[in-house]
C-alpha cells in the first residue's frame, strides 16, 4: 500500500489524565507514515504539559491556545496546520487499537471518492478496560424527522454491523477524511463550521460531504474505544429520549439544539423537507415545545440560533449552488 502521510489531530481540553493513554495508542499504530498534532484549547489543567512528556516514535508538534476556541475551530486550526493527505480528528478520550489507521487508510487508497470513513468504536468507562461489549458508534444514521443518532449506540456487541458500508456520516470521536474532500467542501476558510463551536459539526461536515457528492465509508476491522460521556442513542421512545436529555448538560444542550436547527437550513433539500415535512413537524414542535417550557437554556439558544440564520443562508447559498447530487440520490440515508 502507498503509505500516504495521515496526520493525527488530538483537540485536548482538561484532559491531562486521558491524553498519555490516548497517544499511547498513536504510537502503537502499525501504519508507519503519521504525524501528530496536539492542539490544547486552553486547559485549565497540565494536558498539554502530559501530552509533551508522552514520548512516542512519530514527529509530534503542539499548539497552545489562549482561549477554547472550541471543537470546530480547534480542529481547522489543525487541519491547516498539518500536512497530511488524510486527517484523523481524534478525540482525546478514545483509545485506538494498533491497525486501526492502516484499516481506515487501506480503503481511502482502494477508492478516490471516499471523503470520510470510520470504524467500530466501542463504550468504555475508562482506559484499563478495552471491553468490546458494548457499542458507542458505528457511524451516523438520520432519520426522516431530521434526528441524528450513532448507529447501534448502547447495543450489546452481537455481531451486528460486520460488514463495510456507505454510511450517512462519519462521527466526530475518530473519523478519518481525505484532505482533498476536506478543501472541496470547505466555505470560506471552515471545515467545520466555526458558528458550531461544538456539538453536531460532525454531523453538519457529513451532510455537506454527502452533497457534494463524496462517499462515507465504515470499516468495522478498525477497532477503537470511546469514553463517551452522556448522549443520544438511537433509541425511537420518547420516554427514554427525554430521560437521556435530563443527563445532559445545559451547555451541551444549548450548542447542540441551536446547531441542529443551523445545519438543517444549510443542508435541506427543498422538495425532500416537503416530502417529509410531518415527520419534520411533529419532532420540531415538540422540541420546541418542551425546550421552552422545561429547559432554562432555551431561550438562549433561540435567541442565538436567529442571530446566526443570516449566515447559515448565506452557507446554504453556497452549499446548493456547488451541489453534485439531487434530493432522488440524497433520499436514500433517510431511515
Amino acid at each position: 500500500m502507498n503509505n500516504k502521510l495521515v496526520s493525527v489531530n488530538i483537540l485536548t481540553y482538561n484532559g491531562e489524565h486521558l491524553i498519555g493513554p490516548c497517544l499511547m495508542a498513536v504510537d502503537k499504530q502499525t501504519y508507519g507514515n503519521i504525524e501528530v498534532l496536539v492542539i490544547d484549547n486552553a486547559s485549565s489543567d497540565h494536558s498539554l504539559e502530559a501530552a509533551q512528556k508522552t514520548k512516542i516514535k512519530f514527529p509530534i508538534n503542539f499548539i497552545k491556545n489562549d482561549i477554547n476556541l472550541g471543537f470546530a475551530k480547534g480542529h481547522n486550526q489543525g487541519i491547516k496546520e498539518s500536512r497530511g493527505e488524510y486527517v484523523l480528528c481524534l478525540n482525546q478520550d478514545v483509545i485506538l487499537e494498533k491497525d486501526f489507521i492502516e484499516r481506515l487508510a487501506e480503503v481511502m487508497e482502494k477508492d478516490g471518492r471516499i471523503g470520510a470513513i470510520q470504524g467500530r468504536l466501542y463504550k468504555i468507562n475508562d482506559f484499563n478496560h478495552l471491553q468490546r461489549e458494548i457499542i458507542d458508534t458505528t457511524g451516523l444514521l438520520i432519520y426522516k424527522n431530521r434526528r441524528v443518532v450513532n448507529r447501534g449506540q448502547g447495543e450489546k456487541e452481537n455481531g451486528q454491523y460486520g460488514l463495510q458500508e456507505e454510511i450517512f456520516g462519519a462521527d466526530g470521536a475518530a473519523p478519518l477524511y481525505r484532505r482533498a474532500a476536506l478543501e472541496d467542501v470547505k466555505y470560506k476558510n471552515e471545515y467545520f463550521d466555526e458558528d458550531f463551536f461544538c456539538y453536531k459539526e460532525d454531523i453538519d461536515l457529513s451532510w455537506r460531504m454527502r452533497i457534494f457528492g463524496w462517499k462515507i465509508v465504515y470499516e468495522p476491522k478498525a477497532v477503537g474505544y470511546h469514553l463517551r460521556g452522556a448522549g443520544e442513542s438511537a433509541t425511537v421512545n420518547l420516554a427514554e429520549i427525554i430521560r437521556q436529555r435530563k443527563r445532559i448538560s445545559s451547555f451541551a444542550k444549548f450548542y447542540s439544539f441551536k446547531n441542529q436547527r443551523l445545519m438543517q437550513v444549510k443542508n435541506e433539500f427543498v422538495g425532500l423537507f416537503f416530502r417529509h415535512f410531518f415527520s419534520i413537524l411533529i419532532k420540531e414542535a415538540g422540541a420546541w415545545l418542551y425546550a421552552l417550557l422545561f429547559e432554562s437554556y432555551a431561550r438562549r439558544a433561540i435567541k442565538q440560533f436567529f442571530s446566526e440564520l443570516p449566515r447559515a443562508c448565506e452557507k446554504r447559498k453556497y452549499i446548493m449552488a456547488n451541489k453534485r447530487i439531487g434530493a432522488s440520490e440524497f433520499l436514500r440515508w433517510f431511515k
